[in-house]
């Protein structure tokens, strides 16, 4: 006779559930991250920030490409706490996010390996909100 695991036996949502564990990760990086680059938006520290604006957006939006990056620091900071508050949904925000992002960074050469890149932090965040489904908030908080 086989044994049951003791993830289930004990249910999703336990730290030895390698699904939950990888909930909490993709969580935790996708809160973190956006939270730090949109602070990064007011600082510069990292890079120069206006250089990833395309020309056509910037030519759009009100103000100088470096405003137009305090907004964004803005918007992302916001991302970063909806996904600590409600996965399920700021894990599709960051996706549609990272959506404009990589239409942007398309449209300016020699970027396209930055957009690449965010392609694949865009399906991260989409696995994020899929996982959400069954391990976040929303979910354990029904299961009690």
């Amino acid at each position: 006779m086989a044994s049951r695991s003791s993830t289930a036996t004990q249910g999703p949502g336990v730290l030895s559930d390698p699904g939950y564990q990888a909930f909490l990760m993709l969580r935790t990086v996708f809160t973190v991250a956006p939270i730090l680059f949109g602070l990064d938006k007011f600082t510069g520290l990292l890079t120069e920030w206006p250089q990833y604006l395309a020309p056509w957006i910037d030519d759009l939006v009100p103000g100088t490409a470096q405003q137009a990056m305090y907004a964004v620091g803005v918007i992302e900071i916001v991302a970063g706490i909806a996904v600590a508050l409600a996965p399920r949904f700021g894990g599709l925000l960051v996706a549609a996010w990272l959506a404009g992002i990589i239409l942007n960074l398309l449209t300016i050469p020699d970027f396209f390996d930055v957009a690449l890149r965010d392609f694949g932090l865009l399906i991260a965040a989409v696995a994020l909100a899929r996982l959400a489904v069954r391990y976040g908030p929303a979910h354990r908080d029904r299961a009690a």
